[in-house]
């Protein structure tokens, strides 16, 4: 009876120690595993924040870009405009500078058909007659005219000086200078624009002076040779006049 309690004692301790053992090991796999979780879960946290702040950064370096590629575009923008009113400012310097330079320097011109070198003082001289005419002061016109036509015998102005200067004198009454004038157009410079208006101011000048007959003749003559001009149309007009 003893030796039985006493055998039964000890497999009963020996079960103790085994659940012991058993349960001892369980508790520490299951803390293992916990453990392990938590480490993980927070390595899952620390890769995110790490994740999140390095797409923060990454947007930050982005917008900055963005601002230095607006800023360096903006630049090149304001050096290319700079360049065009540069190449601009240039051009109208030359321009000036040209021009200036032609205040003083001869010139070749062709002026209606009549080529010719222009000096500074010429153009300026024809010019001053010419407004002269055109503001009514038709004595001043008729002198500077003649004086022009004097100075500058060989200008390519001389044709329009004849012409301006002869209607100059046939508003101050004078047609025998105009007829004079008109005429020396006509012969010297015969296939000029100007000869069809030339020869309505030289038929008009018949015609007061009371020569019909003559004034008559230059008026059929313009109809002939220019019938599509508005000097044949005013001829065409003066004829009846000849009657």
């Amino acid at each position: 009876m003893v030796k039985f309690s006493t055998l039964n004692k000890q497999t009963l301790s020996r079960a103790f120690c085994l659940s012991a053992s058993a349960f001892i090991f369980c508790f520490s796999t299951s803390a293992w595993a916990l453990f392990n979780d938590d480490d993980a879960r927070k390595a899952i946290l620390d890769l995110r924040k790490t994740l999140a702040n390095t797409q923060l950064e990454l947007q930050g370096q982005i917008d900055k870009l963005k601002s230095e590629n607006a800023e360096l575009r903006g630049k090149v923008e304001n050096l290319e405009k700079q360049g065009e009113d540069i190449s601009s400012s240039q051009k109208t310097y030359y321009q000036d500078l040209d021009n200036r330079l032609g205040n003083f320097e001869p010139r070749t011109f062709t002026i209606e058909g009549v080529s010719g070198v222009v000096q500074p003082a010429e153009k300026k001289a024809y010019d001053d007659a010419l407004k002269a005419f055109q503001n009514g002061s038709l004595k001043k016109a008729d002198a500077d005219f003649s004086s022009f036509i004097s100075r500058f015998p060989k200008s390519p102005y001389v044709p329009l000086a004849l012409f301006w200067g002869g209607n100059s004198k046939y508003a101050n009454k004078d047609c025998k200078g105009a007829t004079t004038q008109l005429q020396s157009l006509i012969s010297r410079y015969p296939s000029h624009p100007r000869v069809p208006a030339a020869m309505v101011t030289l038929g008009n000048c018949q015609l007061e002076s009371g020569n019909k007959a003559a004034a008559k003749k230059i008026f059929s003559e313009i109809v002939t040779k220019y019938p599509d001009s508005d000097a044949a149309q005013q001829a065409q007009s003066l004829i009846p006049a000849t009657r």
